[in-house]
């Protein structure tokens, strides 16, 4: 999915507002994917289905989807999860939370910087 510019800002706005710290957005961004990703759904690691059952943040402030096959449970960075198609409901915030990531990760700090 591509979200345009201006709605990628509106979405940082909405996650991040008041938050100090890289620790704060984190969670503001694990609070809104949360809000509006539609769990659970099927999704394809290493080739093999799972199914994500829910989404939560490790102790590295890492957002992280519990996903299960069978009896087994593993936890995996939802960044690391490719969306299925279609894409569940709420999978814009993924997605833009992948795209302010990749920037933040660029620009060396956890700020959005729009270019």
């Amino acid at each position: 999915m591509r979200i345009s510019k201006v709605r990628l800002a509106e979405m940082v706005e909405e996650a991040t507002v008041d938050c100090y710290n890289d620790s704060e957005k984190a969670c503001g961004w694990l609070t809104m994917i949360e809000d509006n990703l539609t769990v659970p759904f099927k999704a394809i690691v290493l080739g093999v289905p799972v199914t994500v059952e829910r989404i939560d943040m490790d102790d590295a402030d890492q957002i992280i989807a519990i996903c299960s096959r069978g009896p087994h449970r593993q936890s995996i960075p939802i960044l690391d999860i490719a969306l299925p198609i279609p894409p569940p409901g709420g999978e814009e915030w993924v997605e833009a939370y992948r795209m302010w990531a990749r920037r933040s990760s660029q620009a060396g700090s956890m700020d959005f910087r729009e270019e």
